[in-house]
């Protein structure tokens, strides 16, 4: 775990902790690898310390540790009964990283939220632990707390970027940030956010892409290697055993982001292109077992998976998905550091902030035309549609005839990369995408 002296806030995510300290759920921080669930743990453990929780109370394992990870649900078991006992009547706070490594936790963690005096915290890096035979162990009674890499306010504050007095230009008003004591307006600041994307540990290298290119492909393979290719060994499932294949997926997962995807037809498209290597030149891998690597691709927090829903029909479509990649940076690392597909790279970038402000995501139907986004939450409901620009009057029809055709009343919003191009039209809003992702409203 990161020491407490290099914690840098992610108190959107903090807050939520506390907001369930000392209440019966087990909270279980998800998340890809190195997005910061250890360091949020950490930081979990220094507001603990700062409130009055004395350093015997807590309890803290690390199951990446190579020490821990010999340990048994038995050791575990009599580790935590032995400390629980120690403080006598006190409160424990157990905290367990990648927890999916002890074979069987389940069992004992239920075990300690049933029998001991503990607030339980635990980090992992699979879907699965939330998987159905889990939720029976824990009958609803935890809460998830689902990480992301940095949203763009949090890589300007990891990176050390201050905010200026904005100033007026002739497009409108443009913010300023400083760094390293250099002016940079939102455009230079974002695009630096398009190449580098939101993973913390990059916040040490100073936009160096070589050395940004080590850490991520280091956390790509750690993301393959141990999520992926072991997680159906954990799980006693048919395992992944073809590597090239896998590598083949991401590549086009990744190339094809904000595309309506068929998984059935991703083994035809990759024998196609002449991806599939020597080795099989004329096998096409079934649609089970596509199916089965996009499962084990998206249970690793690689990709997210969006459905589509027929507005007029007020239904979700079997067909025709879109996958996002969860960090634009082992996008560039994955296909190269170049301009490609920016209309899909906004999306993607808007559809993460989408969850990152807590919204159920969509892709929306009307008729044959679709709606980028559908976002809702337990207060409201959005339609939105994401695009370079706005100035032309083609690219305006595009984006608002959609819009045009839902019927309700709920807010529609176009979000450009126009500079102060603020507009409505027949109540649909435009707005600057950079401005939206600086502030928490929509």
């Amino acid at each position: 775990m990161q020491n407490n002296s290099e914690l840098k806030p992610r108190n959107h995510y903090l807050n939520k902790l506390i907001s369930f300290q000392d209440a019966e759920p087990v909270k279980i921080i998800t998340g890809i690898r190195r997005c910061g669930k250890s360091s949020l743990m950490q930081m979990m453990i220094q507001h603990l310390r700062q409130n009055g929780v004395s350093a015997e109370q807590i309890f803290a394992l690390d199951f990446e540790d190579y020490e821990n990870q010999r340990l048994s649900t038995d050791d575990l078991y009599n580790l935590v009964k032995a400390k629980a006992t120690s403080i006598s009547d006190k409160r424990l706070y157990l905290f367990c990283d990648e927890i999916q490594h002890l074979q069987g936790w389940e069992n004992v963690i239920n075990g300690f939220r049933v029998s001991l005096n503990c607030d339980i915290y635990l980090t992992g890096s699979n879907s699965y632990l939330l998987s159905t035979d889990y939720s029976t162990y824990l009958s609803g009674r935890y809460v998830e707390i689902k990480m992301l890499p940095l949203s763009f306010r949090e890589f300007l504050l990891f990176h050390g970027f201050t905010k200026q007095d904005s100033h007026k230009d002739p497009l409108g008003y443009r913010h300023v940030f400083s760094y390293h004591n250099q002016s940079y307006n939102q455009n230079e600041v974002f695009s630096l956010y398009l190449r580098f994307g939101g993973m913390p540990v990059l916040s040490k290298l100073g936009f160096d892409q070589s050395q940004a290119l080590i850490q991520l492909e280091g956390i790509y393979s750690t993301i393959v290697m141990r999520d992926v290719l072991e997680s159906a060994r954990h799980r006693e499932q048919r395992p992944i055993t073809d590597y090239t294949l896998l590598r083949k997926i991401v590549l086009f997962l990744a190339d094809n982001i904000g595309s309506n995807i068929s998984v059935t037809k991703i083994g035809t498209v990759l024998e196609k292109e002449c991806l599939m290597g020597a080795a099989k030149p004329h096998k096409i891998p079934s649609a089970h077992t596509v199916q089965h690597y996009v499962s084990a691709l998206l249970e690793s927090f690689l990709f997210s998976e969006v459905k589509r829903f027929d507005i007029k029909g007020k239904e979700y479509l079997r067909t025709l998905s879109k996958f996002y990649i969860v960090d634009i940076g082992l996008r560039n690392y994955l296909l190269g550091f170049r301009e490609r597909d920016r209309s899909h790279t906004l999306e993607n970038v808007v559809y993460f902030e989408l969850l990152y402000r807590g919204y159920d995501v969509a892709i929306g139907k009307v008729n044959n035309q679709e709606i980028d986004f559908i976002a809702t939450n337990f207060e409201e409901k959005i339609y939105i549609q994401v695009t370079e620009s706005m100035l032309g009057e083609e690219v305006r029809q595009r984006e608002l005839v959609p819009l045009k055709k839902i019927r309700d009343h709920y807010p529609k919003l176009v979000l450009s990369l126009d500079q102060g191009f603020t507009e409505h039209y027949e109540g649909i809003q435009v707005k600057n995408l950079i401005s939206w992702l600086l502030h928490d409203g929509m």
